[in-house]
């Protein structure tokens, strides 16, 4: 089994090894007990990558001659290494497939130095690493729509990933080639994101072209991630974020929110081992490695129940919230 990267870091001369900084996507089949390593075995031509992803996305199902099927996009948030983004990776994507996922999963693994106290350089390394979403993931899946392929992609961005989504979709229309064609993502949802909440709103130019160019966004609310606080000394400055607060009230149409605070709050954190149950800070990342999560994102990615009434969430006071 291998776990399909694409790696938007740069490369260190000849050392078989990846940097910190920003750099031309590598497409990589990287075996499923490795870490990614540009060169070698595990670099594979974009074309072959993409026709493999798409094999492996296929649920068997055949619509107008063409298959179905789903690939979920992760994209990490800063301060994490290679190692915890594929420890993310393997552990969601099991967790998908233990409860029915056919589709196929891919990591867009940027330059995050391992290191909270990197944050703002990270940020800005976020801010570059989104044209290379846009060229090296947007722009491709763009094509394979306009040669008729209706396997849907959804994406999963985490922390500041999702600014790095967000910053992709406005680059995006940026792009005459990209722009004039109605390429459309599935579902987008965000886990602990490090957006402001005001700039959620429909209104809001910054969000425009994300909600225009998918089908609907969910953002999973935690109150108690204290790394998106506003007094945390990293952020300085920052206005209430999204994965801490919630959406605006003026949010798109698309847009739901789920509000996992009393969920979290009953969660037996002392019961549960760092980097076996859970990857990084747990209230910033407690999503990954929690199966309700895992079977309320593939609800969601699933599309067949409205989102009202999926299972694993529960109408409190007119607000979606997860289940406890």
């Amino acid at each position: 089994m291998v776990d399909f990267v694409v790696s938007a870091r740069n490369v260190l001369g000849q050392t078989n090894r990846f940097g910190a900084e920003p750099g031309k996507p590598s497409y990589l089949k990287v075996p499923g007990n490795r870490y990614p390593k540009p060169g070698g075995s595990q670099m594979t031509a974009r074309g072959k990558w993409v026709d493999d992803l798409i094999d492996e996305a296929r649920t068997g199902e055949i619509r107008n001659g063409q298959p179905l099927g789903d690939i979920l996009v992760f994209i990490h948030g800063y301060n994490n290494s290679q190692k915890v983004v594929m420890q993310r990776h393997r552990k969601l994507n099991s967790d998908l497939k233990k409860l029915g996922y056919k589709g196929a999963f891919v990591s867009f693994d940027w330059p995050s130095a391992d290191s909270t106290l990197n944050y703002l350089e990270d940020r800005d390394d976020a801010k570059a690493t989104a044209r290379y979403l846009r060229d090296g993931c947007i722009r491709l899946f763009k094509i394979q729509q306009e040669r008729g392929c209706i396997i849907n992609v959804h994406l999963l961005g985490h922390s500041t990933g999702a600014y790095v989504i967000r910053q992709a979709f406005a680059d995006a229309d940026e792009v005459s080639g990209i722009k004039n064609y109605p390429w459309v993502v599935s579902q987008v949802a965000l886990i602990g994101a490090d957006v402001s909440a005001r700039s959620m709103s429909e209104s809001d130019s910054k969000s425009r072209s994300l909600y225009r160019h998918c089908r609907r966004l969910t953002n999973y609310q935690n109150p108690f991630d204290h790394v998106l606080k506003l007094s945390n000394v990293k952020r300085i400055g920052l206005a209430p974020r999204v994965g801490r607060v919630g959406l605006p009230d003026d949010a798109h149409e698309k847009a739901v929110n789920v509000d996992c605070g009393d969920y979290f709050s009953s969660k037996p954190k002392k019961k549960l081992a760092r980097g076996q149950d859970y990857y990084g800070t747990f209230e910033h990342s407690w999503h990954i490695g929690d199966r309700l999560f895992a079977a309320d994102l593939l609800h969601t990615i699933n599309g067949d129940i409205d989102r009202h009434r999926i299972p694993t969430r529960k109408l409190v006071d007119g607000q979606l919230v997860l289940k406890n």
